[in-house]
């Protein structure tokens, strides 16, 4: 006699089939996990990058960046703003490096209105010599144009650039590669001959922080493009945005008690705006803690 092959029963396949999808329903929100773990990670380092870059920079020219530019009359320009001269800081307003001579203004020009600082079609020689940088690496810089980023720059300038975290939300060309580009990480700079974010009888210039430093981009630009992204479901209160109270409330430093005091008062501020794309919300990654309620 010949021996009975053995096979499976309809029952146990699908038994089986069953065991399957629970351990697979069990795992993509573990790996869901873990991948938001390690993109938070990969945050947090490029923070510490930003920072060292900025201790470089502040070593070659003695204070840290502004975090506004300033107009061809010398004025404060709000407009050029804080993720824009980090990233002018950092890799330079073309990307080829820092020029001492510098005005902070969106256009690239020197404090003459003359193009010493930058001549971004045909830079001579001479003017690349006197580069400071780039203080970050270019092939992890994260550095995208306004432009690419946003199909409305309001009133920042479309060519300038910003330096990106690494939650990659928009598809950029470059070229002929498409890679994901993130949120422009924001930076303040702290007036430290201030004592104070008393908003209520202080006018911004005169704070610690100048909650006008990034309006441009935050409100202006990105809150915008959160309206339109979410047109049926308004965005979240954006501290960086919204009141003075919603700013200085997220930015203060809730150890100290005795009076409102900022975080890193001494220094800057470096704020990404997480996994979410929105700034103000609690999966922010800073170089301090928001102080969010709840």
């Amino acid at each position: 006699m010949k021996d009975k092959k053995s096979a499976f029963t309809l029952v146990e396949l699908l038994a089986v089939l069953a065991i399957i999808a629970i351990l697979v329903a069990l795992l993509i929100p573990a790996l869901s996990v873990v991948r938001k773990m390690a993109k938070e990670t990969q945050q947090k380092a490029q923070i510490t990058t930003i920072e060292m870059a900025l201790t470089a920079f502040r070593n070659d020219y003695g204070d840290y960046p502004p975090s506004h530019g300033y107009g061809s009359s010398g004025n404060v320009d709000y407009f050029y703003c804080g993720a824009q001269t980090l990233a002018e800081a950092l890799v330079g307003w073309d990307l080829m490096g820092f020029h001492p001579k510098s005005a902070w203004r969106e256009d690239g020009y020197d404090k003459t209105g003359g193009s010493d600082a930058y001549d971004p079609p045909t830079p001579d020689e001479e003017n690349l010599k006197e580069r400071k940088g780039p203080y970050l690496e270019l092939a992890t810089a994260n550095a995208f144009r306004l432009e690419q980023l946003f199909d409305n720059t309001g009133p920042l300038e479309k060519e300038t650039f910003v330096i990106c975290d690494v939650f990659g939300v928009k598809s950029v060309t470059i070229g002929k590669k498409t890679v994901k580009a993130g949120t422009p990480i924001l930076y303040y700079k702290a007036n430290t001959s201030s004592k104070t974010i008393d908003y209520l009888s202080t006018p911004p210039a005169y704070l610690i922080y100048n909650r006008l430093d990034n309006i441009g981009l935050v409100y202006y630009v990105k809150e915008m493009a959160d309206q339109a992204k979410y047109p049926s479901h308004p965005t979240p209160v954006n501290p960086l945005a919204g009141t003075r109270a919603d700013f200085y409330g997220y930015i203060t430093d809730p150890k100290v008690t005795a009076a409102p005091w900022p975080s890193r008062p001494d220094s800057y501020l470096l704020i990404s705006a997480g996994s979410d794309g929105l700034y103000g919300t609690r999966d922010d990654i800073c170089n301090f803690d928001p102080n969010l309620p709840g």
